[in-house]
């Protein structure tokens, strides 16, 4: 019994919303934007694969339990990880500064989108055809996630802009080929074009089944990202002038959590009587809505819940802020209830998965 959809992932948005705003008035702006976030985040990459890649039903001594202790255990080993994590870039990224400088920070928000790409767009390859052991082949993707991310991380970021400022580090600065919050913002902007896609159920590559096995897949589709990223990227950033953390707070960042909410909170309920691409259009407009409310409801609420964070250059205090309200605490709560809780109390029923975990 229960609630149904999509009033169910109504009840339950409104209820984790309410949660992740309570929990982010306990910091004050430093510690949110600066311990709080960097550990957050730390988790988030686990988070993924124990739910997209094991479905939540990995590993066997948590998900053989019932509710809620099945929730309960998978979050902890996704914070187990996480943790390591933690320590890790902090030592070698973050060159053991506290609290943790933006290379750090920047490093291990990539490695989420990175984690996305491995998980959903590859589908896990090559790791689950060489490693028949799922448990083992999640494990060793989340390691080849990080070094991955690494690689692509001293090769792109560049923090020269920083010069003079007190978190600038140079001995952390790789010297990459961009701009820091340029390479970020185009990171953020590819990867909202994947849930653009998973917002129409890869229609139209479902219609070519040549093109729905790997690692064909993953090659177009993540050509398909890189393509109408960067056209997106440009539209915003050089056509229309935005500022490019602004239009990353305002574009991408509430599209991500729009998409998140219709898909996962509501799973793809709104509109699953209709048939692709009219789907996928009244599915991408709801999370655009959905995701620009939602974002101007926390803007709205920064001053109350921080104190007051000021937006724009140098600092990007409130954009910053907003980001990490948004992705680095709501997003991960949602994702915790919707998937690793499966809704519980509010649905009885042992399982639940959610459209954009598919």
């Amino acid at each position: 019994m229960g609630a149904k959809q999509p009033a169910l992932g109504i009840i339950a948005t409104a209820m984790v919303v309410a949660i992740s705003l309570g929990f982010i008035s306990l910091f004050s702006f430093p510690l949110f934007a600066g311990w709080v976030a960097y550990l957050l985040i730390c988790f988030i990459p686990m988070q993924i694969v124990i739910g997209i890649s094991w479905g939540c039903k990995l590993p066997q001594f948590a998900s053989e339990r019932s509710q809620p202790l099945k929730g309960i255990l998978l979050v902890l080993v996704a914070l187990a990880v996480g943790a390591i994590v933690a320590a890790v870039h902090y030592e070698t990224v973050g060159g053991g500064i506290s609290p943790p400088p933006p290379m750090a920070m920047m490093c291990l928000i990539v490695s989420v989108i990175v984690t996305f790409w491995a998980t959903i767009m590859w589908g896990g390859w090559p790791f689950t055809t060489l490693i028949k052991n799922p448990v083992a082949a999640g494990l060793a993707m989340v390691v080849a996630c990080y070094v991955v991310n690494y690689i692509l991380f001293r090769l792109f970021f560049d923090y020269g802009f920083m010069k003079g400022a007190p978190v600038y580090v140079p001995a952390l600065d790789p010297h990459g080929l961009f701009n820091a919050w340029n390479a970020l913002v185009f990171y953020v902007t590819a990867i909202a074009v994947m849930f653009l896609n998973l917002n129409f159920d890869l229609w139209p590559l479902t219609k070519a089944p040549s093109l729905m096995k790997q690692p064909v897949l993953g090659l177009v589709w993540t050509a398909i990202i890189l393509v109408l990223g960067e056209v997106v990227f440009y539209l915003g950033v050089n056509v229309a002038k935005m500022d490019v953390v602004a239009f990353m707070v305002e574009v991408p960042i509430p599209f991500i959590f729009g998409t998140i909410v219709v898909l996962n909170m509501l799973q793809g309920s709104l509109f699953a009587k209709l048939t692709q691409p009219l789907k996928g259009v009244l599915n991408t407009v709801a999370s655009a809505v959905v995701g620009t409310a939602l974002a101007l409801a926390y803007s709205a609420l920064a001053p109350a819940l921080s104190g007051p964070v000021k937006p724009g250059p140098p600092s990007y205090d409130f954009e910053i802020w907003l980001a990490s309200a948004l992705l680095a605490v709501t997003f991960p709560f949602l994702i915790f209830y919707a998937e690793f809780f499966q809704m519980w109390p509010l649905r009885r029923a042992e399982k639940a998965t959610g459209a954009a975990a598919d």
